[in-house]
């Protein structure tokens, strides 16, 4: 069963349709392609988190969090080759983590908040299993108590660097790895830090022995030159990879190859904060090639 993606006009969150009520502000929204009217309080200055806010009000997330855990701090930068990260995160029971661990699954690496891996598992409740894999603890704690809240039984956030742990985590996992999203991974700009970006070969070649034929691996950056450093790693595995425009004529590019349109149905809070303050999100998707005999 292959993941959907959406590459035509996506809806727009019921709820945060209904929220949208008494003045109309021109926005750029990722997801339609298009300008589309955004509504806010009239004495209040739109802001990205407002945005945020909007696009997953469908979620209904409660506050309750922060009696729970307490405030969630999110530390934006963190060296994954700190020997604290170094320690391979112990494989879950699946049976107790997916109601169905036999079902298409999907990780993200790098879920952040979880909110954008929430969303798409609330859409496909009995039909795909979602694994998010986050750095920061205290973000997974959270996304947790979310998944909790919501009784979803179909997705999982585990405290893990996916460099160290992705092929020990996915090759246990009993069903067939179908998607792999990297997102506005953390750019780590100085060209002394660029080996702690996530993307290197051999989590691309851990990618690439889990995934099944037909799989998809779906990146995106709002900074070019890490965008650029992604498509690199996956474009020379051509034999293994081919990009979604070669296997689907409906799917539109760049005259530089990157996706026009947001696949996914819904934007991450990076991305929609990036696009709030006017940048491009630079995106790519390839399908692992189907051998024939």
């Amino acid at each position: 069963m292959a993941f959907s993606f959406c590459f035509h006009s996506c809806v727009v969150p019921r709820a945060a349709k209904q929220a949208l009520s008494s003045l109309t502000l021109l926005h750029n929204s990722c997801i339609t392609g298009t300008f589309a009217s955004v509504s806010v309080a009239a004495n209040k200055e739109l802001r990205s988190t407002d945005l945020v806010a909007l696009e997953y009000a469908d979620l209904n997330l409660t506050d309750k969090i922060f009696q729970e855990l307490g405030h969630v701090r999110i530390r934006q930068h963190v060296n994954p080759l700190s020997s604290s990260f170094s320690v391979p995160a112990p494989v879950p029971d699946w049976n107790n983590v997916f109601w169905d661990p036999t079902l298409p699954l999907m990780v993200d690496i790098g879920s952040g908040s979880g909110r954008f891996l929430i969303w798409l598992a609330k859409q496909n409740p009995d039909s795909q299993n979602y694994l998010g894999l986050e750095i920061r603890e205290k973000l997974v704690k959270r996304a947790e108590f979310w998944v909790k809240e919501l009784d979803l039984s179909n997705i999982h956030f585990i405290f893990a660097n996916a460099s160290i742990s992705f092929k020990q985590l996915v090759s246990s996992y009993p069903g067939p790895l179908m998607l792999v999203s990297i997102l506005c991974p953390d750019p780590h700009f100085k060209k002394r830090h660029h080996k702690r970006r996530v993307v290197q070969k051999p989590l691309v070649d851990s990618i690439l022995t889990s995934l099944m034929p037909g799989g998809k691996v779906f990146m995106q950056s709002d900074v070019l030159e890490v965008a650029d450093d992604m498509r690199k790693q996956f474009d020379s595995e051509s034999d293994s990879l081919q990009h979604i425009d070669t296997v689907d004529p409906i799917v539109l590019c760049d005259d530089e190859g990157w996706l026009l349109k947001n696949p996914m149905g819904i934007r991450t809070e990076r991305e929609i904060h990036a696009e709030f303050e006017g940048a491009k999100i630079y995106r790519r998707l390839y399908q692992k090639r189907i051998l024939v005999n």
